[in-house]
């Protein structure tokens, strides 16, 4: 079995104990939905789409199970470490690479590394294209609109 699969399947184990379906599903939706956004991004960037749909299943993880959102992209670094570091699936670097997107992931106003800014990117378009009726946050508007550039939307 690949690796991503691996620690989807980890993910969803973690995801699959919350007791509120709805809740349950939205986590499905945006770990699966960042998860794409993340491999496409990379692809098209020249970086390891594996390595960021991994982040990405990650990125939010720690919310998720503990249904608490106060400093969630520090607190799910951590989370990250340890599950990849149970599931021996990346190498020290790899691992570093993951959490350090998991890490700045919520920091939508600045620039940090190439795999930090995949994910925030693909945090962003899933935030955005989930739900159309809703305005762009203002601290994703920015970055939503150089997306939409890159991409030619």
């Amino acid at each position: 079995m690949g690796r991503l699969k691996e620690l989807r399947r980890y993910v969803d184990t973690e995801i699959n104990r919350m007791e509120d379906s709805d809740k349950r599903t939205s986590a499905i939706a945006h770990l699966y939905g960042v998860s794409l956004a993340a491999t496409m991004i990379a692809k098209k960037r020249g970086l390891d789409p594996e390595l960021s749909a991994m982040a990405a299943m990650l990125h939010d993880l720690y919310a998720y199970t503990s249904g608490s959102y106060d400093d969630h992209a520090h607190k799910g670094a951590e989370l990250a470490r340890q599950i990849l570091d149970e599931l021996k699936l990346t190498d020290a670097s790899e691992t570093d690479m993951i959490c350090s997107a998991v890490y700045h992931h919520d920091d939508k106003l600045v620039t940090d590394g190439p795999m930090d800014e995949v994910l925030k990117d693909a945090d962003v378009i899933h935030h955005v294209m989930n739900d159309l009726s809703k305005a762009v946050k203002e601290k994703e508007q920015e970055r939503y609109d150089r997306l939409c550039k890159e991409f030619g939307m």
